[in-house]
């Protein structure tokens, strides 16, 4: 048990040191969503959206599933440097870019539904190779426990160059303003991924491709791939439907409420650095008991953490909408949905964790069918309102609420299958989390019948009432010595490398 306890610690500490590139992140999120929403209006940020998920896909599809598969394919690495292994990787993840690249600048109204493909447009998919490299690089420093390079580029660098670059294109260019701060911040990215993994890997030396190994790789990431693509999926498709279904405002609106729903979702990523090799070395043991525990409490410390985010973002809503603008205000019923589907997908996501590596098929066979009934329900919802006559806000949350059913009977799923193979429960539900959350709901609702002038006071009174109540319940009531251990000294940034879990397998 003294093993599994030093992971719980180290899961803490890595948890700690990510959770405070959330706030970074948090940080640097909101001036991005103020000047897209105020600068450049609903409707160019509906079309780069659109733009952003087909690419965004294209990326996450060229990586092959190395983001998680790049650990254990590290670990079970004997008889060759660990160097070469990740540059391997490297040319694998090169080589899908280029392609997916090629394909989408010969199709590039795939990323531009509904709308007319006009100057810079067809060539954002130049910047695959750039986000496919910087997840591989910062999965390969993961592997060593560093995650100070992946709260650098994906908190600090990442955020604050699409912010800046966003209001400094607006003085040239609104059409192509947004698309252009992307690129930055993608290209950024990179090189704050590239620079430490130099440093930590060194250049490839008396490395050259293998292209068995390449196909090998791939072919036994493929899993892992459909698995990250599925996920990812889930959180997406529902802007590719409203694509489909309605003008680019509506989609504009509906991506800023996603944006503002999608920070709590950086808090699960927030462990995947350390969760990983964590997994990996626990099978390596075949220790399927601190697998359970340390599944059951991460997802614990998400879905606690989700939970108050969700409360504060969904209870004080059209308050939150309207900092980003006034006509997005719109999207406060969509936002509740995402908050809510965040926090309940928070025990599926990280039993994928573990499935990935234990039940690789049955996880991706489950994603399918979820992703499938995501689907379903998204359109079922619209057509049903448009049926009923509902206003057209009420309608474009429809793919909202069906992304809120759909993940939570995943994590239903996941977990149960997760519990079976380990033999353990997986469950991280807490009965005092209903009465945290009820009492913060009464709490926020006292808030929300000030008069409309007094709105500021929602926010600024409100959101630290709301999350003060949720907070003091759950510690009195909820939190063990191993939760509290999350809460130790926050690591400086410069102290973010985290220590070995045990040696690596291999």
């Amino acid at each position: 048990m003294a093993s599994d306890s030093q992971d719980i610690d180290a899961l803490a500490k890595g948890g700690r040191t990510n959770i405070a590139g959330f706030v970074l992140r948090l940080a640097a999120r909101i001036p991005f969503l103020f000047i897209a929403g105020r600068l450049y209006g609903a409707d160019l940020v509906g079309r780069f959206a659109l733009a952003v998920v087909v690419v965004e896909l294209a990326a996450l599809v060229a990586t092959l599933g190395l983001k998680r598969g790049l650990a254990q394919a590290l670990a079970s690495a004997e008889d060759r440097p660990h160097a070469h292994v990740v540059w391997d990787a490297l040319a694998v993840a090169f080589i899908a870019s280029i392609a997916a690249s090629g394909l989408l600048i010969a199709f590039p109204e795939v990323m531009y539904a509904n709308t007319q493909v006009t100057g810079l447009d067809r060539f954002l998919p130049c910047i695959i190779v750039a986000v496919a490299w910087s997840d591989v690089s910062l999965a390969a420093l993961a592997y060593r426990h560093d995650v100070k390079a992946a709260v650098t580029a994906r908190a600090v660098v990442e955020p604050w160059t699409i912010s800046i670059a966003a209001w400094v294109f607006s003085f040239f260019t609104t059409k192509d303003g947004l698309v252009l701060a992307y690129v930055a911040s993608m290209t950024a990215a990179l090189i704050a991924s590239l620079v430490p993994f130099l440093k930590s890997y060194g250049l490839p030396k008396g490395w050259s491709p293998h292209p068995g190994a390449l196909f090998a790789l791939a072919r036994s990431n493929a899993p892992l791939a459909g698995a990250d693509a599925l996920e990812w999926g889930s959180r997406n498709v529902d802007r590719f439907i409203l694509g489909l279904t309605f003008e680019p405002k509506v989609v504009g609106i509906y991506y800023m409420a996603q944006q503002v729903a999608s920070l709590p979702q950086k808090l699960k990523t927030s462990f995947d650095p350390i969760l990983g090799p964590v997994i990996t070395q626990s099978l390596a043991v075949n220790d399927r008991a601190a697998i359970a525990n340390q599944v059951r409490q991460v997802a614990f410390w998400i879905m606690a953490a989700q939970g108050g985010l969700a409360l504060m973002g969904s209870i004080p809503g059209e308050a939150v909408m309207g900092v980003v603008g006034p006509q997005f205000v719109a999207g406060s019923y969509a936002l509740g949905f995402l908050l809510t589907a965040e926090v309940l997908a928070s025990t599926g996501a990280v039993c994928e964790s573990a499935l990935v590596y234990t039940a690789r098929h049955r996880n991706l066979i489950i994603s399918v069918v979820m992703l499938a009934v995501q689907i379903g329900l998204s359109f079922g919802f619209i057509m049903a309102a448009r049926a009923f006559g509902w206003p057209e806000v009420w309608q474009a949350a429809g793919p909202a609420l069906a992304l809120m059913l759909s993940v939570g009977l995943t994590s239903v799923v996941k977990a149960r299958l997760l519990g079976h193979i380990l033999a353990a429960p997986v469950s991280p539900w807490r009965w005092p989390l209903a009465g945290a959350a009820a009492a913060a709901i009464v709490v926020g609702t006292l808030f929300t019948m000030l008069p409309h002038e007094l709105e500021w006071a929602e926010l600024l009174f409100g959101e630290p009432a709301i999350a003060a109540t949720y907070l003091l319940i759950l510690w009195r009531f909820a939190f063990g010595p191993a939760d509290r251990a999350l809460f130790g000294k926050m690591p400086r940034a410069e102290d973010a490398t985290l220590p070995n879990v045990g040696a690596p397998v291999g």
